[in-house]
């Protein structure tokens, strides 16, 4: 028998396997019929995995990012959801409808009927319409199991790569370390098949938003005002990359704008009768950063209810969460993070209760004396997927809490990097009373306007910390027009940070 014939002949048995594979992965995972397209599809979740994947990630949304606590706005919210919600082909889904404290302008949707809208996005809404067609987009990823759809095309294209593209979306993590990630290639595919899902959701959260009696074109103007918020920040027009999820604002714009003359719709009552109604809902809406959550001054971090202060080097970019604290070096190349162990008064005991659990080698560690008091530190070697890390870690203890600093990078360039790592540690200490009082929280308000006064102007008498621009954006309007008398303008005041509930840990002060 030839060697040739062999390899023909396995092909072709690979070939039948692989078609039985197939097929009986079929009839294991199932083809249903889509709710919301009527298309039949084979996908790997069911219902029932869906309402406890969500249920599980939602808990973790409100752990990790954090809700906005305004009970008013919040029963809106929902209340506005359900109305959408009614309309869409999913009854066996339990819809629920949150305000996620981000100050980005976002909104997500988890399996399950979980929906997020974020405060950055509500503060450059300007009417519930607007805000229905929003909801109603999130409302369709869910109806049209979107995230089912997603899981079964993840199949083989590995846990890490799946990992990094979801934190990505949903946490803002930067393009360059989800591109660290091994199956880049793989998250690629995945976020491109993200973006036909994005135009499906675009067309079906229409639908519903009519049907709810919400004006359809209400989509494009928030859309445009979107596009004008994301080129204000980038300075310019921003080209889409690849592994964007959603289409080109523009393309979306135009899409959204064309489809609204075509759908037909009666409208109903809103529950914001009025545009001064509805923006009544926002006032003191905290806008940018959480200022109790601590606060980036430059490099310097301030957290006043906690009580603490630390420096990170020049130049780094900083970022703060509900549960941690850090900033990566502009190369890239290392980064360092503050966080909560736990409650104690020995750094050398809770630093030997973590190296114990860590799989971990220590080349080094010792006592030191930090600008806050006596600390213990660690010089360690760890094994990761991106090969072996070096790390610098640090134990401080503050108001009967054990903070933790962790300094990570490459080992070639561990030997830099570690004077930044020891320095940011030596930082921390007791915030004073003027630096606590220093910190500040901006908040929307609103001002009527003067008859025939320019942004400019109003902006001048009212204390506006919004640049014109800014103010032009968020309320859709042209930044060099003239205002009509009482027209209400949305603005943003900062104003002192007000006393709040503390719980244990930097960026968890809720």
């Amino acid at each position: 028998m030839s060697r040739d014939h062999t390899t023909v002949t396995a092909t072709r048995r690979a070939a039948t396997s692989f078609l039985l594979v197939l097929l009986l992965a079929g009839a294991a995972l199932g083809c249903a019929v889509n709710p919301a397209t009527g298309r039949r599809e084979i996908t790997t979740m069911s219902p029932e995995r869906e309402a406890a994947v969500g249920q599980e990630a939602a808990a973790q949304v409100a752990q990790e990012i954090g809700l906005v606590e305004d009970p008013a706005l919040a029963s809106y919210v929902s209340a506005l959801g359900q109305r959408v919600a009614a309309t869409a082909p999913r009854p066996d889904v339990a819809f629920q409808f949150q305000v996620v404290d981000m100050p980005e302008p976002n909104a997500f949707a988890l399996p399950g009927g979980y929906v997020y809208v974020s405060r950055g996005l509500l503060a450059i809404a300007n009417s519930e319409e607007e805000l229905g067609n929003v909801i109603g987009h999130e409302i369709a990823h869910v109806a049209a199991r979107h995230a089912a759809q997603r899981e079964t095309a993840q199949l083989g294209a590995g846990a890490l790569a799946i990992l990094g593209a979801i934190a990505g979306a949903v946490l803002g993590l930067p393009g360059e370390l989800v591109g660290a990630l091994p199956q880049v290639a793989a998250a690629g595919l995945i976020a491109s098949y993200g973006r036909d899902q994005e135009r499906e959701a675009d067309r079906l959260g229409q639908q519903y938003a009519a049907a709810a009696g919400l004006d359809p074109e209400a989509m494009a103007t928030f859309l445009r005002t979107l596009e004008r918020q994301t080129r204000l920040e980038a300075g310019s027009t921003r080209r889409p990359s690849f592994f964007d999820t959603h289409p080109a604002t523009p393309e979306r714009v135009e899409d959204t704008a064309a489809r609204a003359g075509e759908l037909a719709w009666r409208r109903e009552p809103p529950l914001a009768p009025t545009r001064e109604a509805f923006l009544a809902k926002l006032e003191g809406l905290e806008l940018g950063e959480d200022a109790a959550e601590g606060a980036f001054r430059g490099d310097a971090f301030l957290h006043p209810g906690l009580g603490f202060r630390m420096r990170f080097p020049d130049g780094w970019k900083g970022q703060n969460g509900r549960t941690a604290v850090g900033a990566i070096a502009p190369e890239g190349d290392a980064i360092v993070v503050l966080e909560l162990q736990g409650r104690g008064d020995d750094p050398k005991r809770a630093a030997a209760a973590f190296l114990q659990r860590q799989p971990v080698r220590v080349v080094d560690h010792g006592a030191f004396r930090g600008a806050g008091g006596d600390g213990y530190r660690a010089v360690a070697v760890a094994d990761s997927q991106q090969g072996t890390l070096a790390l610098h870690l640090a134990w401080l203890v503050h108001r009967g809490l054990v903070y933790r600093v962790t300094g990570v990078s490459p080992p070639q360039a561990f030997r830099a990097r570690e004077a930044a790592f020891v320095a940011v540690t030596k930082s921390f200490r007791p915030i004073t009373a003027e630096e606590a009082s220093s910190v500040r929280q901006k908040r929307l308000r609103l001002v009527p306007a003067r008859a025939g006064e320019t942004l400019a102007q109003l902006g001048a008498r009212s204390g506006n910390a919004w640049s014109v621009e800014e103010t032009a954006v968020a309320n859709g309007l042209d930044s060099d027009g003239r205002l009509a008398g009482g027209f209400l303008v949305k603005i943003a005041v900062e104003e002192p940070l007000a006393a709040r509930s503390v719980a244990p840990g930097p960026g968890a002060a809720r």
